[in-house]
């Protein structure tokens, strides 16, 4: 499409529009007819521990998305030279599970709780058993029950809670809405009546019955609803609230809110059974689609969860990835600088990450541990960023980024071995998309040693949730009758340039031996956190 034919786009109100909140940046994507990325805008954040609790303030998540949404609408005009007013539809996803807990005048009754919090075990376990469901410690409803545990005064007050993709949509909307994929992170849902599941919604209602509270809890959980299902329209307050020229006009039809895990299996067209992602950024998550349910509940190591269409999905998650190595990037950038080099960013990550290819297999006896914050998967509430060499390591720069690419993966390694190993669960296609795989030669090879089965990635790669959430929004204007997995076949993916990497052998068996050492070493990074605060 020439850049005249996009133009007359904007300007007839025919783009689509994609914003998603990940937990380092909030990005704008805007599409065209041809569910294409034209113009884009980011807004670069982070959360803050504040009483022992990482949170995002409302003021950061308002200037977060008006920063976002300026800065795709500038380079829009600057590209095209046409302002924005009119869209076709749009979209809002965002990080799952969280607790945003309001009273009946929409007031937030404690800061926002993300889902980096670890600290809602006992009523995770508590739940779980009660449903014989896993419900991780991330979930929505694990973070509410545990304020009940608790005791906390906000409580009784609470009209309404959500995620933070149901937050902003109901900013721009006035509806209390999620997408079932989103909503599968706060609560259950049957696959089959695509909803919250009645059965432990009542289960939940009658072990709070003795506490008194007003309310029940279908009365405060946002509804659910399938992709293509109409969410509402955004307002002309919403518009304010969004566009800080009050440029666009309101009425515009929003797609049901999505989690991140939602939009990354859009953007991967990850949707049917047999088909699974992984999502490798500051957080890394691996989901598949599932063809029957798994034999037993793998509490606190898989989560069920459901795509945006209402599939069951097994969802193996890990807090961290990312984080850490880039400190580690910026380290040594710094000195790289202080001694008189001039380089970018990107070429900075570019040459060190190109060096841990050629560390060697095993990473040379050289064990990091990356958890900036707890891991559930492996067992720890809390984390301790920490490096450990054995006394005989090759100590050099090419097996320490090795390393910290594979311990990147460690945490997800543990929750995969079960759904491989014990589960038998079943691919045709595990393709890759966000952070991790910007640079496909590197992200994909050392994905396909971790998971030990080929590994593919997309020319969107790098594009991740936004542009799926951008393409949810299309589907709901643009479906035409088809089920979401037909109309992303035929409307997006027909043409799609694809990259699959098989596993290479002594990748494979290098991992392996990282790996072993790994989970020998978790008890090293046990005593880290119960020794140093």
């Amino acid at each position: 499409m020439t850049d005249e034919q996009i133009a007359k786009e904007i300007e007839g109100g025919q783009a689509v529009l994609g914003i998603e909140f990940g937990s380092t940046r909030i990005k704008a994507v805007l599409i065209n007819s041809a569910n294409e990325p034209i113009a884009n805008g980011a807004f670069d954040w982070e959360n803050s521990l504040v009483d022992g609790l990482w949170t995002y303030s409302l003021d950061e998540i308002h200037n977060g998305i008006q920063t976002a949404y300026a800065r795709m609408k500038a380079e829009a005009k600057e590209k095209y030279n046409v302002k924005l007013t009119k869209l076709k539809a749009m979209g809002i996803s965002a990080m799952m599970h969280g607790y945003l807990a309001f009273d009946k005048d929409a007031k937030l009754l404690v800061p926002f709780r993300t889902w980096r919090n670890t600290v809602t075990g006992q009523a995770s376990e508590e739940l779980s058993k009660l449903f014989g469901y896993p419900i991780p410690e991330r979930w929505s409803i694990a973070h509410l029950y545990q304020t009940i545990l608790n005791k906390e005064a906000h409580v009784p007050s609470v009209a309404f809670f959500t995620t933070l993709a149901g937050y902003v949509h109901r900013m721009l909307t006035g509806e209390k809405v999620l997408g079932i994929g989103d909503a599968s992170g706060m609560f259950p849902v049957d696959s089959s009546t695509k909803d919250y599941n009645k059965k432990m919604i009542s289960q939940f209602d009658s072990l709070l019955a003795p506490y008194g509270f007003g309310w029940k809890l279908e009365d405060i959980l946002p509804k659910c609803l399938e992709a293509g299902q109409d969410a509402g329209k955004l307002l002309p307050e919403g518009a304010k609230w969004l566009d800080a020229d009050g440029d666009l006009e309101p009425g515009i039809p929003l797609a049901p809110p999505e989690g991140d895990a939602g939009t990354g299996m859009v953007a991967t067209n990850s949707v049917a059974v047999r088909t699974g992602n992984v999502s490798a950024g500051t957080s890394v998550f691996a989901m598949i689609v599932l063809e029957k349910p798994l034999s037993k509940a793998y509490n606190g190591k898989i989560d069920i969860v459901s795509t945006p269409d209402g599939k069951d999905a097994a969802m193996a998650h890990a807090n961290n990835c990312t984080g850490e190595y880039d400190k580690w990037i910026s380290l040594f950038s710094d000195a790289a600088k202080r001694l008189g080099a001039e380089f970018d960013k990107g070429k900075a990550y570019r040459i060190l990450l190109e060096a841990a290819m050629k560390g060697d297999k095993d990473c040379g006896g050289l064990i990091p541990f990356n958890y900036i914050s707890g891991e559930s998967m492996t067992g720890f509430a809390s984390g301790r960023p920490l490096f450990v060499r054995k006394q005989n390591a090759a100590f050099t720069l090419e097996n320490f980024m090795r390393a910290q690419l594979f311990t990147a993966l460690g945490a997800l390694r543990t929750g995969m071995n079960i759904l491989f190993d014990d589960e038998h669960v079943s691919l045709d296609r595990l393709t890759g998309h966000g952070g991790f795989f910007k640079d496909q030669d590197i992200g994909l090879p050392v994905m396909a040693a971790a998971m030990h089965t080929p590994v593919s990635a997309m020319s969107t790669a790098g594009e991740g949730g936004p542009w799926g959430m951008a393409l949810l929004a299309s589907y709901l204007v643009n479906k035409n009758g088809k089920s979401l997995p037909e109309w992303l076949n035929s409307a997006v993916f027909s043409s799609a340039k694809i990259q699959t990497v098989e596993p290479d052998k002594a990748d494979v068996e290098g991992f392996e031996k990282f790996f072993a050492d790994y989970t020998k070493a978790l008890a090293v990074e046990k005593a880290a956190v119960e020794n140093v605060d």
